[in-house]
């Protein structure tokens, strides 16, 4: 394959935002690697298919946790999406944004630019709220959010349950008050999943800057001395090579330092033992 300007490596819920964002500048050479296959199966777009999807070598990594003793040394599932959107095409779609004083948190702990107030913009950028309409939430964004379509009787009754042991209602947890007990919003569109894929990047799949590869592997980082310069992907059992002047690790929390490691980064105790 050519050379890029840049190289993502993982189409999640993460690469798909760095792919739609860099590709944005038509003189950037974008491409987004993806070990899993694309998003056009229904099980990733009708909101129940995420039931079929958990355990599902074609878009579930499958990891476990080693053996737990405090559960009786049960392994436990541990799903990660292997598809176009990654855990965002299989997850459970609910949307909460994180709680203002971690933020704070953060930033009092040195993470500058993290503060509520800095990352409360970003968070209205990306959303598209279907019903909520003020200071509050983004209606402009690709991110679609909805409330609750169908809500069944027992919901209302603990609910209810809720109030008389003292908790309040809160009718948006994604609103200036997250205390409470109430229902939640989904990243849905008329009743379809939508993922980022759908979000960001559908809408830009035809600029011809940005190169997507699925069922692209990566196995390994390469180095020229200590900077990265490209990544071996193993891809319907052939290996090749791509080459890039910035390589972007986004496999998530799991996947980016194991392919850290594989590639020899890392600590030193740690990599003597692969």
């Amino acid at each position: 394959m050519s050379h890029f300007d840049y190289i993502i490596v993982g189409a999640g819920s993460a690469g798909c935002v760095l792919a739609n964002r860099l590709s944005a500048n038509p003189d950037i050479r974008v491409c987004l690697l993806e070990a899993g296959g694309s998003n056009r199966s229904p099980l990733l777009h009708v909101p129940a298919g995420w039931a079929a999807t958990f355990g599902n070598s074609k878009f579930d990594w499958g990891f476990q946790t080693e053996p737990e003793p405090e559960l009786n040394n049960r392994q436990v599932l541990w799903p990660r999406g292997k598809a176009l959107g990654g855990s965002s095409a299989i997850n459970g779609m609910i949307y909460v944004r994180g709680v203002p004083l971690d933020f704070a948190a953060w930033e009092q702990a040195g993470a500058k630019g993290w503060s509520w107030e800095e990352v409360l913009p970003y968070y209205k950028k990306a959303e598209k709220q279907q019903i909520h309409v003020d200071d509050m939430h983004g209606t402009d964004g690709p991110l679609h959010v909805q409330d609750v379509r169908d809500k069944r009787p027992m919901d209302d009754v603990f609910i209810h349950a809720m109030n008389q042991a003292g908790i309040p209602s809160n009718p948006d947890f994604n609103g200036v008050d997250q205390a409470g007990c109430g229902y939640y919003q989904f990243t849905q569109s008329n009743g379809r999943r939508w993922s980022t894929a759908s979000a960001y990047l559908n809408p830009v799949r035809s600029r011809t800057n940005l190169t997507i590869v699925t069922h692209a592997h990566a196995q390994r980082v390469l180095f020229e001395g200590k900077r990265a310069c490209g990544v071996e992907i193993s891809r319907r059992g052939k290996s090749e090579t791509i080459h890039g002047a910035h390589i972007i690790l986004s496999g998530g929390a799991i996947a980016s330092p194991q392919l850290l490691e594989v590639s020899g980064v890392g600590d030193g105790e740690r990599l003597r033992d692969l």
